[in-house]
């Protein structure tokens, strides 16, 4: 059967519990929010084609749980991840403390892999706590892009789910001119030995 996309793409939300992880997949995925906090067991994952520079991307989007006694389950699931959404609540500073060690926590399980920071739930501004500038010079510190979002307002959401794509669908292609590149040298290299034995026959 003919596959109806051009590639293949594992992205993983994580982050604090109650950061609004679920409800940014929920908003993504299927365009709803829910007001009501459901506790996610292990992980939960959902599936969505986009297109991006012509190109249709099949994402497989994992949301993980974000309490400590479900982090040994969730350790397994960054295997074969493409790109990591870390999420904060822009409300709690705790939340925004903690990225450091989410961030951490990816580098311990994945060799490369594409990051965004996202801070959600923008959509109160008296309950604000974690300002604008101050998340903006620490991803800018970690060499990451920055998203205010909510999912309640259908905020940045849509936006932010295509900035990552297109940064592994980048990584990707770089990779593979990578490979090409170093499979020309090789032939190169290769075809010049084969010359040098010809001439001292």
């Amino acid at each position: 059967m003919a596959r109806d996309y051009d590639h293949l793409f594992k992205l993983l939300i994580i982050g604090d519990s109650g950061v609004g992880k679920s409800s940014l997949l929920l908003r993504f995925a299927d365009n709803t929010f829910s007001g009501t906090y459901i506790t996610t067991i292990g992980v939960d994952f959902k599936i969505r084609t986009i297109e991006v520079n012509g190109e249709k991307v099949k994402l497989q989007i994992w949301d993980t749980a974000g309490q400590e006694r479900f982090r040994t389950i969730t350790s397994t699931y960054y295997r074969g991840t493409h790109g990591v959404i870390v999420v904060y609540d822009v409300t709690s500073g705790e939340s925004f403390a903690n990225v450091k060690r989410w961030l951490h926590e990816i580098d311990q399980n994945c060799d490369v892999v594409n990051r965004i920071l996202v801070g959600n739930k923008d959509d109160n501004p008296d309950g604000k706590v974690v300002l604008t500038h101050d998340a903006q010079r620490f991803a800018e510190q970690m060499g990451i892009q920055l998203f205010e979002t909510s999912a309640k307002d259908n905020k940045n959401v849509e936006e932010m789910f295509y900035a990552i794509t297109d940064l592994v669908l980048k990584s990707k292609k770089d990779q593979q001119a990578r490979v090409q590149e170093n499979a020309r040298d090789t032939i190169q290299l290769s075809r010049s030995s084969g010359k040098k034995k010809k001439k001292c026959c």
